[in-house]
C-alpha cells in the first residue's frame, strides 16, 4: 500500500491516506495479516480505531459492534471472498500457465484494495456523524482502549502481532 503505487487507489479521505502511511510502517503489514489470519480481525476495522485515535477518539464495544454491524455485511459480501480468490491464485491450477494466472491474481489484487478503499470509504462516513467515541486521555490511550474494546467483541488477539502494531502505532507519527 502506497500513495505512490499505481494500483493504489487513490482517496482524499484522511482514514483512507493515515491507512497506507501506516501500513507501510516496517512489521505492521505482517502483523496485520497475522491478525486478519490468526484472529479474524478485520484490518479496516482495526485501521479505523487507530486513526480514530489519532484524534484522540476511543471507541468502546458499543460503538465497535455499531461499525462491525454496518461494514460485515460488505466484508463478508466483498472483501473476503476476493481475497480467498487472490490467495488461491498463488498456487493455480496446472492448466493454466503461471504467468497469465499471475497476471490475473493481480488485477484480483487490484480489485481487493478497491474493495478495502471503498470500505473505509464508508468507515469514514460513520466517523463523520460524529456519533462514535469519547474523548481519550492520549492517542496511545485511545487505541489501547478502542483494541480492547474490539477484542471484547470479536475475541482475543494474538499477543505477539498486537503487540507489533501498537509499538508502532506509539512511535508512529500522526499528523497529517
Amino acid at each position: 500500500m502506497s500513495d505512490s503505487d499505481k494500483s493504489t487507489p487513490v482517496s482524499k479521505s484522511p482514514f483512507w491516506r493515515f491507512s497506507v502511511k501506516f501500513y507501510a510502517v516496517p512489521g505492521v503489514a505482517q502483523a496485520c495479516i497475522d491478525l486478519q489470519d490468526q484472529a479474524r480481525v478485520d484490518v479496516n476495522v482495526l485501521f479505523f480505531l487507530l486513526w480514530n485515535a489519532t484524534q484522540g477518539r476511543a471507541l468502546n464495544a458499543a460503538d465497535v459492534t455499531k461499525v462491525e454491524n454496518a461494514i460485515g455485511p460488505w466484508r463478508e459480501m466483498t472483501v473476503v471472498p476476493i481475497r480467498q480468490v487472490r490467495r488461491a491464485l498463488k498456487s493455480p491450477p496446472s492448466v493454466i500457465a503461471p504467468d497469465a494466472a499471475e497476471g490475473f491474481r493481480t488485477r484480483i489484487k487490484a480489485v481487493e484494495l478497491e474493495a478495502e478503499r471503498l470500505q473505509q470509504e464508508a468507515l469514514y462516513q460513520l466517523a463523520a456523524s460524529g456519533k462514535l467515541g469519547r474523548a481519550a486521555a492520549s492517542h496511545v490511550q485511545a487505541a489501547q482502549d478502542s483494541i480492547s474494546s474490539y477484542q471484547g467483541v470479536i475475541g482475543p488477539f494474538p499477543p505477539g502481532p498486537l503487540e507489533t502494531v501498537l509499538a508502532a502505532f506509539a512511535k508512529f507519527d500522526t499528523s497529517p
